[in-house]
């Protein structure tokens, strides 16, 4: 019974994170078809947005990059790239529509990769803030790729909302909740925020000096 129950769990994180692969390759395509990229370009920015932020978070925390160690994923970011580029060839599609997709993958990475760092015995903060970077910084690159300013800096709530699912993460974890409905309600505070702060332009304060 408990190896079967460990097992479901590994298998909703895997799946999970397989998830936050192909919807945020799906983003990188579809911000990136803002611009006159080809087919090769939108690739390289889907692996980019998909696979980013999950190699930063093992090489900090000295473990072999996930990709590497299950092609899987590397497989799902192609694969999800490719049928959004000709997704977007033969209909037509809301310019900012990338933002949707981007708040999925957001939630899914950043309870992936909070797991990741709880299974590595991290402090409470590090494995949080392995959560947000696996969460933001393949967006960042993204962007960077685009030539645009990254979201995370200029946008609505966007790592703040990261960062508050991490935590609640780590707290209910730590708290006795079984990993699978923390990683849930984790997940669904990421994305409930982020969709809010969207529809409602809930914004962190933005530097301005005074004359």
């Amino acid at each position: 019974m408990l190896c079967s129950r460990a097992m479901s769990i590994e298998t909703l994180i895997y799946a999970m994170a397989l998830g936050g692969v192909a919807v945020n390759a799906a983003a990188g395509v579809l911000e990136a078809g803002r611009k006159p990229f080809d087919l090769f370009g939108m690739v390289v920015v889907a692996l980019a947005a998909a696979l980013g932020g999950g190699s930063l978070r093992d090489v900090l925390l000295d473990r072999t990059v996930f990709w590497i160690a299950d092609q899987i994923y590397l497989l799902t970011a192609v694969l999800a790239g490719l049928v959004t580029f000709a997704l977007v060839r033969v209909v037509r599609l809301p310019p900012r529509l990338f933002l949707l997709p981007d708040a999925v993958g957001l939630a899914l990475f950043t309870v992936s990769g909070t797991q990741a760092a709880l299974a590595m015995d991290a402090p409470w903060l590090v494995a949080s803030m392995m959560g947000v970077i696996t969460g933001v910084f393949g967006g960042i690159v993204r962007d960077v790729l685009c030539n645009e300013v990254p979201l995370v800096f200029t946008g609505e709530l966007y790592a703040t909302a990261s960062w508050l699912g991490a935590l609640l993460l780590v707290g209910l974890v730590g708290g006795g909740v079984s990993p699978g409905w923390s990683a849930l309600a984790a997940a669904a505070l990421v994305l409930v925020l982020r969709l809010a702060a969207i529809r409602f332009r809930w914004r962190l304060p933005v530097f301005t000096a005074r004359p």
